[in-house]
């Protein structure tokens, strides 16, 4: 007896899209993640939270939940002054975020450089004259060059 569900066409693959994965203690890489909710809830490993904190049409993919779940402190958020204005815990992506689409897309090249250089120190954070502040140090083992990030793609 054929079960009904070979009798359907079959599922239509998951588009792919290239962003930049951001994890607490490493420097970015960049990945090809699924588009749909279960494939950026598995990169940061629950659910998920954008925001969109720059002028550019980008937005932090990041745990929802992270702060509250314990997840290690990753990097701060500054505004235009150099002040920390929050702290992603947990792993975050930056995807494009076009005002026109109801999803994210693909980084393109100069968003990708743009923002492997923001992010490219792990930060450590520490209370320190009635502030936080957060202070960039280069992980342990890793040789940071700018161009590095171009050859260290993985899928999700």
């Amino acid at each position: 007896m054929q079960s009904e569900k070979m009798n359907e066409p079959p599922e239509a693959e998951e588009k792919m899209i290239e962003v930049l994965v951001v994890r607490p203690g490493k420097t970015p890489e960049t990945a090809m993640i699924g588009q749909s909710l279960e494939s950026m809830q598995k990169v940061v490993d629950g659910l998920i939270e954008s925001i969109m904190p720059f002028e550019d049409d980008v937005a932090i993919i990041c745990n929802e939940e992270g702060k509250l779940l314990g997840m290690p402190l990753n990097r701060g958020l500054y505004d235009s002054n150099g002040n920390l204005q929050d702290i992603i815990a947990g792993t975050f992506f930056v995807a494009l975020a076009p005002d026109d689409s109801e999803y994210f897309e693909s980084l393109p090249p100069d968003k990708i450089s743009k923002y492997f250089e923001m992010f490219k120190l792990p930060e450590m954070f520490m209370m320190f004259g009635g502030k936080i502040r957060g202070i960039k140090y280069e992980p342990e083992g890793e040789n940071i060059e700018s161009e590095e990030f171009e050859d260290s793609v993985f899928y999700c």
